[in-house]
């Protein structure tokens, strides 16, 4: 009897992220010790070993057409690996419930760098999304992604009674939706997509009803309609892998480029550093098409060990999600799978002609230092979720509107007797 009146004392001693902010700092101790952690690092270790090997030789015929040395873009890409194995210690470092309470502030700080790319942003490639820092090129679309996976957190914990109205919902999401919306305009319809996707997920996961997931879903279709209907140029890009065909040498041309560089490579490949794809033949092969490059110097076996890498990815991370035992931090860890995962499925369904070519990188793989940063951050929070052993309350959304419309009807109903209502009283609290 005694073991049982202590037992809600432990469990109330262990800090819920309301209650743990009241520890001092924002660091805390390198987690260490963890399977899961581990194999997030070892998985990520390898992904980004291959990447920055596949960058080497993607870039070289880039690198020439610069006047540049050989090496001069991975050197570059290096560097940036450097500014990504800091941020994932940082992160890794960082005390959850602090960073889910900055949550706003992160959203905010996000948007303020998206309206900064519309005023004084840099353009390339047709497209206005990069901010000039001198020492790196500052992509806050990438940066975004990141923040909207802990404000949707942040929403769901603070919220989660509100959010299964439609009025509420589209109200607390009102940043994401801005924030998307100011993607669009760079353009870039690809990153816009991630950031919907994302955010859909961590709120159907959260427990969003299945009405306001399928308004959400329809509203969402709706405006991708318009855009392509506003934006017809884009819409033919979008389409051109339903016929690749019918447009070589103009929409289809990549498409094209790719599949005769991934059908050269075969079973084996031409060997590390004899692709002839990326000597002027194919646009970006360093970029959104270097899965390409890896197909055709490294064959099948180099495609499938990519695929196997992010499907090992894959389950390390959902393993860490499943262990958790912070509701809120599993909504962070889901969030960040579904966003790396979803990244890989989509570039290579593209390189390969089973989807539209948005733009959307491979992760740890592509060249981009915005992107190699924020994606090792999200490893390093991974990471740091693994090794949490704290506990959260019920943070499920709940329709407490369905409630509400039922109450005009209990006060209709005629007053009962003092005998009744203490019996109704004490069958409540006993669970009845």
């Amino acid at each position: 009897m005694a073991n049982a009146t202590r037992l809600p004392k432990s469990r109330e001693s262990r800090p819920a992220p309301e209650n743990s902010s009241r520890l001092r700092g924002l660091l805390q101790p390198l987690p260490r010790g963890n399977f899961a952690g581990r194999m997030v690092l070892l998985v990520t270790t390898l992904l980004v070993a291959f990447g920055t090997v596949a960058v080497a030789s993607a870039s070289e015929g880039q690198a020439a057409a610069n006047g540049g040395s050989t090496w001069s873009i991975v050197v570059h890409d290096v560097v940036y690996l450097g500014f990504g194995l800091f941020a994932l210690y940082v992160v890794a470092r960082i005390r959850l419930d602090q960073l889910v309470r900055k949550a706003p502030l992160l959203i905010g700080v996000g948007l303020a760098l998206l309206l900064c790319v519309k005023a004084v942003g840099v353009s390339a490639n047709g497209g206005k999304r990069w901010l000039n820092l001198h020492a790196i090129f500052l992509q806050p679309s990438e940066l975004f992604k990141l923040a909207t996976v802990v404000f949707i957190a942040w929403l769901v914990l603070h919220h989660h009674d509100k959010l299964d109205n439609w009025k509420q919902l589209a109200l607390w999401t009102l940043p994401i939706t801005v924030g998307g919306l100011l993607i669009v305009i760079e353009p870039d319809i690809g990153t816009s997509s991630v950031v919907f996707a994302v955010a859909f997920v961590m709120l159907a996961v959260a427990g969003l009803s299945r009405r306001l997931l399928n308004r959400s879903m329809l509203l969402g279709l709706a405006a991708f309609g318009a855009y392509m209907f506003y934006k017809p140029y884009s819409a033919r890009r979008f389409f051109s892998f339903l016929h690749p065909n019918q447009n070589l040498l103009a929409s289809g041309y990549q498409l094209w480029q790719s599949k005769i560089g991934l059908g050269a490579g075969g079973l084996t490949g031409l060997g590390l550093g004899h692709s002839r794809e990326k000597w002027g033949f194919l646009p970006n092969p360093h970029t959104d098409f270097i899965f390409t490059i890896i197909g055709e110097e490294m064959g099948l076996i180099g495609t499938l060990t990519v695929l196997g890498l992010f499907v090992w990815f894959l389950f390390a991370a959902t393993r860490v999600a499943q262990q958790c035992t912070n509701e809120v931090y599993r909504l962070i860890a889901v969030g960040i799978t579904t966003w790396i995962v979803l990244e890989a499925a989509i570039n290579i369904a593209s390189v390969v002609g089973g989807w539209a070519v948005t733009g959307i990188p491979l992760p740890f793989f592509s060249y981009g230092g915005t992107a190699l940063i924020t994606e090792l951050a999200a490893v390093g929070l991974l990471y740091n979720i693994a090794h949490d052993t704290s506990r959260s309350g019920d943070v499920t959304i709940r329709a407490h509107a369905a409630r509400g419309s039922r109450a005009p009807v209990s006060r209709r109903l005629p007053p009962r007797s003092p005998r009744s209502s203490s019996r109704q009283s004490r069958d409540s609290r006993q669970g009845y």
